[in-house]
């Protein structure tokens, strides 16, 4: 157990209103030069954990310590991409739970590993403390306070990766977030840098220009740019509207919604409908 006024303790964290007053820590806490909680949802797309991993990657091979929850989805591929590309102490999985309760039960290995690669395992409840919903509002705070940025991969509306933003807002962190996903959407629109890979955060962090990621808008007569043209910000339109009103195959516009998808400018909403991204309108007003 480390205490708050002892040397060990993460000096990001310790100047933190409401900090905890000690953690208990498996494995080997770094104090980094730069550090960023990479956070999201846990019911994550193979797309979005595809992302999280290397932009936790990227960030780790060039010294940066990844920060993050050890839950399912976007949390478990920061970890495992800093793991394969970083140095020892790569990574710290911050926990809702005591370290002896072994929470989620699935993630075991790989908090085996991390501890084995130099990195920690944090709580700053008892070690028996079971999972509960206000722990781990309190372990965001935690995370948000021990790193230098939130970076959120994916989210829904009410994902709970959104009050690690709030927190990293609050505390005055950059907080980030990658296009595609209605959680990050609302960050986004509220002023949080839209970002696609580790090039995008590192340039916010050294004082760059965070004009957010280098993405052209298509061509207005391509398939691409006409359907990005008839979508809306709103309620959004299927596929079907959507070659109907611009003539376009079936085929054509499926092609073209996907890579707008792809590429950030277009949300898929339930029900198979698809709007403007928060990046789409900020780049078709400029």
């Amino acid at each position: 157990m480390i205490e708050r006024s002892q040397a060990g303790y993460p000096s990001r964290l310790s100047g933190v209103s409401n900090a905890p007053d000690w953690l208990h820590v498996r494995g080997t806490l770094p104090e980094p030069i730069c550090a960023v909680a990479i956070v999201g949802a846990r019911a994550a797309s193979s797309r979005d954990v595809e992302t999280a991993q290397a932009i936790a990657g990227e960030l780790a091979s060039g010294g940066v310590v990844i920060v993050s929850g050890g839950a399912v989805g976007v949390d478990a591929a920061a970890h495992r991409g800093a793991l394969q590309r970083g140095r020892p102490a790569a990574t710290a999985a911050v926990l809702g739970c005591g370290l002896h309760v072994g929470y989620p039960a699935r993630n075991q290995s790989l908090f085996g590993a991390i501890c084995a690669a130099g990195g920690a395992l944090v709580s700053q409840f008892k070690p028996d403390a079971p999972p509960r919903r206000w722990h781990f509002v309190l372990r965001n705070r935690t995370m948000a306070g021990m790193a230098d940025a939130v970076l959120v991969v994916a989210a829904s509306r009410q994902s709970g990766a959104l009050h690690t933003a709030r927190a990293a807002r609050e505390l005055g962190r950059v907080v980030a977030a990658v296009p595609g996903t209605p959680g990050c959407e609302t960050l986004i629109a509220s002023g949080a840098l839209a970002v696609r890979n580790a090039d995008d955060l590192v340039r916010a962090l050294d004082g760059g220009d965070p004009a957010g990621p280098d993405i052209a808008l298509p061509g207005r007569q391509s398939d691409a740019g006409q359907v990005l043209s008839c979508l809306d910000d709103a309620s959004g339109y299927d596929a079907d509207h959507i070659a109907l009103a611009t003539g376009l195959g079936i085929r054509q516009v499926t092609r073209a919604l996907t890579n707008l998808e792809l590429d950030g400018l277009a949300i898929l909403l339930p029900g198979r409908n698809y709007i403007r991204s928060t990046l789409a309108r900020s780049l078709l007003a400029r």
